[in-house]
């Protein structure tokens, strides 16, 4: 073969390559569509990339998550969707190029994408078994067939111009079925986007009737209202963080990568194990008309570093959880029950495990309806989740709870424990600094510099700040609401000019100062003291 001849199959290759590649890209996204519409069948945790996300997340480090939590906060859900999307479509990308070679072999690829998302499907907590896995395996049949029908159009001969008239082929070309392709390729696209546009949408209307049931829902007044908040539990300095943050900025943290929304009227709690003398299930409307308790509680998220964001303060309704443990016969292990440890199921599968000791110590652990004088958010927890002040999310705040099993924590280890997070996790003594924010340059003489503090269970007693290396100075509190609720603080500094460092601690009503030692955020919550660095001009 002469080097002309050569060169025009070269030349000839590269299109087919291209192509071959977006014919498996084709073919990933026509199996991700025809998964997504099967799976609005079914229900929108099975489709693939949600189940393949829940078993990344299950399986990421402990350490990797805290940072995927600090870097990307309540996106980190879609940057890890994108980055599953991204990884398959280099998949596709590559098998579209295998196929051209072997045809039955890049096929046969699609097949074994479709088989990681059936095994992730049926392996999550919350599977609901075979059904889980039909997203999967549909889409993953209609890919590899898209893929093999494409790439059979890039295969296919057709007579060339030198063959037309006799001469020999010089190879210069390459005789596939081009208007075949084209149509083929067209019409898979416009099908898949389709199918996909459809699923997306009836997978969005699946939770019509949960909406509707929360919408309908009046709350009935509390019989143990909170107080009112304090005149002066606020400060009125420009960038605080509001005393009572509004459900709308609220942080969350889970990991939901489709948000359960469970239809009121439909929701079951079982009560249940070691030393439940009379086993319980309750509905929705049992809870509503036991006696409900309204109280400001201030929950904090184990992965907030110190000064994070991840701390909020809210009011919420429920019913205390310890009356219900008691009517069910429970005792806590100082008074000799048996179990140790409350494990709560929430109905994607999460588990929370929390101290019997400190549900049923007089605190206000409740199960709670509403949130801010509504019905609780989905993202939060709709019909009831679980909160337990003092203790870090992870250990007490079960969003979506179904279930609740008294054990001991020798039998059962939940979710994070598995996963290196301590069994134990009371709230430390925290302060922050909200204004100035860091890197701030305000202009020389009295600045404001406030924030909030927070001790769950112990109440702040006085709270601090430092200016560079000196000496640490008294801060003016604002009013305590409880001792649940975080509490604000402010102090006006004589700003000169230059840059400077401010710190702040807190002292709690036990007397334990904020520790100045910092540890990161495993296994039991970050410690250390908060500081920010402004230039004052």
């Amino acid at each position: 073969m002469s080097e002309k001849t050569e060169k025009s199959r070269n030349r000839a290759s590269r299109p087919r390559l291209a192509l071959g590649a977006l014919s498996g890209l084709l073919a990933g996204f026509a199996a991700l569509a025809v998964a997504e519409l099967v799976a609005a069948g079914v229900r929108p945790q099975a489709g693939p990339v949600v189940a393949v996300g829940g078993a990344a997340i299950d399986r990421t480090p402990a350490a990797v998550k805290d940072w995927a939590i600090r870097n990307f906060g309540t996106n980190d859900k879609l940057i890890l969707q994108l980055g599953i999307l991204a990884v398959l479509a280099v998949f596709a990308l590559a098998l579209g190029v295998v196929a051209l070679r072997h045809r039955r072999a890049g096929a046969a690829g699609v097949l074994v994408f479709g088989a990681v998302g059936t095994a992730a499907a049926l392996r999550r907590p919350d599977s609901k078994g075979f059904t889980d896995a039909l997203p999967s395996l549909v889409g993953a049949v209609a890919g590899a067939v898209l893929l093999y029908v494409l790439i059979g159009r890039l295969l296919a001969r057709r007579p060339g111009p030198d063959e037309a008239s006799g001469r020999p082929d010089t190879g210069a070309h390459e005789g596939w079925d081009r208007r075949g392709f084209i149509v083929a390729a067209t019409v898979a696209a416009a099908a898949s986007a389709g199918a996909g546009a459809l699923g997306r949408s009836l997978n969005g209307s699946s939770g019509k009737e949960a909406v509707a049931s929360r919408r309908g829902l009046v709350l009935p007044a509390a019989d143990s209202p909170a107080r009112a908040v304090p005149k002066g539990a606020g400060v009125r300095v420009a960038g605080v963080s509001p005393f009572i943050t509004p459900n709308t900025t609220f942080y969350r943290v889970d990991t939901a990568l489709v948000v359960p929304k469970v239809v009121a009227g439909d929701w079951r709690l079982r009560i249940h194990g070691d030393g439940v003398r009379r086993p319980l299930t309750l509905a929705f409307d049992d809870l509503l008309r036991r006696e409900l308790i309204e109280r400001d509680i201030t929950l904090t998220c184990v992965s907030n570093e110190v000064g994070g964001p991840y701390v909020g303060n809210a009011r919420w309704i429920g019913v205390r959880l310890a009356d219900l443990l008691a009517e069910c016969g429970v005792a806590p292990p100082s008074k000799g029950g048996p179990a140790d440890q409350l494990v709560a199921r929430s109905v994607d599968g999460m588990t929370i495990g929390t101290p019997v000791e400190d549900v049923m110590d007089g605190r206000d652990a409740m199960l709670a309806v509403g949130m801010n004088g509504e019905p609780l958010p989905f993202e939060h927890g709709f019909p009831v989740r679980m909160l337990v002040p003092g203790l870090y999310g992870y250990v007490s705040a079960c969003k979506w709870i179904k279930d609740i099993e008294l054990t001991t924590f020798d039998a059962y280890d939940a979710y994070w424990v598995k996963r290196d997070w301590a069994r134990r996790a009371p709230i430390k003594t925290q302060s922050r600094i909200d204004t100035p924010k860091p890197f701030a340059r305000p202009k020389a003489g009295t600045v404001m510099v406030a924030g909030v503090a927070w001790a769950q269970g112990r109440g702040i007693d006085k709270v601090k700040v430092r200016i560079d290396d000196g000496p640490w100075q008294t801060t003016t509190l604002a009013a305590e609401d409880t001792q649940d609720t975080w509490r604000q603080w402010s102090f006006p500094w004589q700003a000169t000019k230059g840059g400077h460092t401010l710190t702040v601690r807190a002292t709690d009503r036990t007397g334990e100062v904020q520790t100045a030692e910092r540890t990161g955020t495993v296994p039991d919550g970050a410690s250390g003291r908060h500081s920010v660095v402004v230039t004052v001009e």
